[in-house]
């Protein structure tokens, strides 16, 4: 066996996609070898320099090393757009099983996914292994690249089995132009597939999650839990015609970015699951993010739901002080050191270095307790009035009837939130966040659809 990773021939501004470039190899590779499947990594969503989804690619194939490595120089150096200066490609051809890839690979390619490393590294490690290594410019994409390499290994391995997704492709002269997709089939293929198909569609915001709004070369993709189930919703899609189609595995929809940490021990570019306690009443801001502390002994951190999330805000805002939680997303520090690296790389380690100065942008949370009373002043027994403050330290009295109370009393409070995991809406998902309705949490879910 043979594994091909590709990384970073796309653009921001130009287009591409770098699963295009993979869907061009496998098709070109089938006519001389076997293509046991395609994968679609996702790395780490916080790097900076990223295209939106920041995938990687892996083709596994049976074709010698050699030759799938004249294949893929070719696809590569056909079709990334290296005029971008923020594209810089990567390639690595491995050989051996992907079951087989050493422990080093599989342990770079799950720090791939929570972390920034450096194309150095990755280097270091094709090298000794062996590796066919080329890269484009700058060479970024040689970690992503090596990260795509080692990621069967550790799915298998991983809590989390892969999932699936099956992209279609539009034919050439279309690329550029507005995409011709029949709105209704698509919601209705949906419908019929939920949930084992998840995140085609945002039912509340009428949008067709599954349907890009970039110049590249996808029409759209499909994802879920079962290839035949999504292929079954692409095939129940009307619109333009489809040049090529391929099935991907995938990390996609499996929270694989996130760790468990603690306050004051988070590190900037980071995912993390954080336990603490509302410490500030929600506040919206200028352009319709929300804002409010989380406390945990005597760290505070902000938490943000900013206004892409939109629903997801009104959650968010219904949220007490007092209540706790486990608040889910990406640390960002207020400053950030930025230096050269590969497209999932920094220069700098950070992995001892921690602090709770910046913001943890939410994906979802889970309200683990909440506050059922407020505090209220007592209410007389004699006339049913509102006692008021006898003053500092005094307790309360009703002056008409002379009654006292030492204390505040409490009273129920009406609360729109229940137990249980919350999430940002389809429109505002992270390609590797994990949906609610795939199930596997600690607690009842309110999942969005």
């Amino acid at each position: 066996m043979t594994i091909v990773g590709l990384d970073d021939t796309d653009s921001r501004e130009r287009g591409m996609c770098t699963t295009y470039v993979a869907a061009r190899l496998a098709e070109r590779l089938r006519g001389e070898a076997a293509v046991e499947r395609c994968c679609l990594v996702r790395l780490n969503p916080a790097i900076p320099y990223k295209t939106r989804g920041n995938a990687a690619l892996a083709v596994h194939t049976d074709a010698d090393p050699e030759r799938a490595s004249d294949l893929a120089h070719e696809a590569v150096a056909g079709a990334a757009e290296t005029d971008d200066p923020n594209t810089n490609p990567g390639l690595v051809v491995a050989p051996g099983a992907p079951v087989a890839v050493p422990d080093p690979v599989v342990e770079f390619s799950r720090r791939a996914l929570r972390e920034e490393l450096t194309r150095e590294r990755a280097r270091e490690l094709c090298a000794e292994h062996g590796y066919h290594v080329e890269g484009w410019k700058a060479g970024r994409g040689v970690v992503g690249a090596l990260a795509a390499v080692g990621a069967w290994r550790a799915w298998q391995e991983g809590e989390e089995g892969p999932t699936y997704e099956v992209i279609s492709y539009r034919e050439r002269e279309r690329w550029g132009t507005e995409r011709d997709v029949d709105l209704d089939s698509v919601f209705d293929a949906a419908d019929r597939e939920y949930p084992t198909v998840w995140d085609t569609v945002d039912a509340v915001e009428g949008e067709a999650v599954c349907v890009p709004h970039t110049p590249g070369p996808v029409l759209h993709g499909i994802r879920g839990d079962d290839p035949d189930a999504c292929r079954r919703v692409v095939d129940a899609i009307e619109g333009e015609p489809v040049e090529r189609r391929e099935t991907f595995h995938t990390n996609q929809g499996t929270d694989a970015h996130l760790a468990p940490g603690r306050l004051g021990e988070t590190v900037d570019g980071r995912g993390y699951l954080l336990d603490g306690t509302v410490a500030s009443p929600p506040e919206t801001r200028r352009g319709g993010h929300v804002f409010f502390d989380l406390s945990a002994g005597d760290e505070t951190l902000t938490c943000a739901a900013f206004e892409p999330t939109k629903r997801f805000r009104d959650r968010v805002r219904a949220l007490r002080v007092g209540d706790e939680l486990t608040a889910v997303g990406e640390y960002t520090a207020r400053r950030r050191d930025r230096a050269g690296g590969g497209n999932t790389a920094r220069r700098r380690d950070r992995a001892g270095e921690g602090d709770s100065t910046g913001t943890l942008k939410l994906e979802k949370f889970a309200v683990r307790s909440l506050v059922r009373t407020e505090p209220v002043n007592p209410t007389c027994p004699d006339c049913g009035r509102r006692m008021e403050s006898a003053g500092r330290g005094q307790g309360y009295r009703c002056r008409d009837c002379g009654t006292s109370a030492a204390e505040k009393a409490e009273r129920p409070v009406e609360r729109s939130l229940e137990r249980g995991w919350y999430e940002v809406p389809p429109v505002a998902r992270r390609h590797v966040a994990k949906p609610l309705v795939r199930g596997g949490f600690d607690a009842p879910t309110h999942p969005e659809r």
